[in-house]
């Protein structure tokens, strides 16, 4: 008999939670964020919007000044910058672009550029074959369609090749000063979801959800600056593999703390 309850109770025995058994600290900060934080999918858009406020407040205090890395001193230049950065990082694309802008000053050098040059140029940036073909099809696209112009709009940059909502709304905000949208890259897409600011989806890459539903809890004045600072708080801090969680100054607001 004594056998049989030993045994039942071994089959019963619930495992200990991940945290115990992973044996791993966790800062008192980021617990007392853990235990204040809300459960998935139980908090209201008023909810998140509240504590998104105190995030914002957070943001403003650590990155007050946040703009976008990206070297460029016009339109045509951060265009191009942005093109570039796909799968890159800014520094490398920075260094790319330090010689190529002193070779391409106009849109129409771009447009006229020979392809096995400009890819010699731009190919530690990777994926240089259709990188070179969308600025070679800008260029000409800007030239025929737009008098040599960079278009101001949503619509009229999105016709451009290479140029899709991302770059369309970092050249929007950035130089032209228009908040028509936010900026949706790895860094936003980890951390809208780890601070649990999307309502419709849990995929950090679904950029055009992320997007949607973050337009609908940040003040559109703040779209373009909310963008880089959270891209700027995703490479300081909240990383990829390693967040800093006990000296994350958005631990207390954030219910992944303590979690990744």
């Amino acid at each position: 008999m004594a056998d049989r309850k030993k045994s039942a109770a071994r089959r019963t025995r619930r495992p200990a939670p991940p945290s115990i058994r992973k044996n791993r600290p966790v800062s008192a900060r980021a617990a007392r964020a853990a235990r204040a934080a809300p459960a998935a999918g139980r908090e209201s858009q008023a909810d998140r919007k509240a504590r998104l406020a105190k995030i914002l407040r957070a943001l403003k205090k650590l990155y007050p000044e946040a703009t976008c890395a990206l070297t460029h001193r016009s339109a045509l230049e951060l265009l191009v910058s942005t093109i570039l950065s796909a799968q890159c990082t800014d520094e490398r694309v920075n260094k790319v672009t330090a010689d190529l802008f002193t070779r391409y000053r106009r849109v129409q050098d771009y447009a006229n550029a020979d392809a096995a040059a400009l890819e010699r140029e731009i190919r530690s940036t990777g994926f240089f074959r259709n990188k070179t073909k969308n600025l070679i099809g800008m260029g000409t696209t800007v030239v025929q369609r737009f008098a040599g112009r960079i278009p101001e709009t949503m619509e009229e940059l999105l016709e451009l090749p290479g140029v899709a909502r991302k770059t369309a709304n970092v050249l929007l905000g950035t130089w032209f000063g228009k908040n028509e949208g936010i900026v949706v890259d790895t860094h936003i897409g980890r951390l809208s979801q780890r601070l649990r600011l999307c309502g419709s989806t849990q995929d950090d890459k679904d950029a055009v959800r992320i997007e949607q539903d973050l337009m609908q809890i940040v003040p559109r004045e703040e779209w373009t600056w909310f963008g880089h600072a959270l891209i700027w708080h995703g490479r300081k801090v909240c990383t990829a593999r390693k967040p800093d969680c006990p000296g994350c100054a958005l631990a207390p607001h954030c219910p992944s703390a303590g979690k990744v």
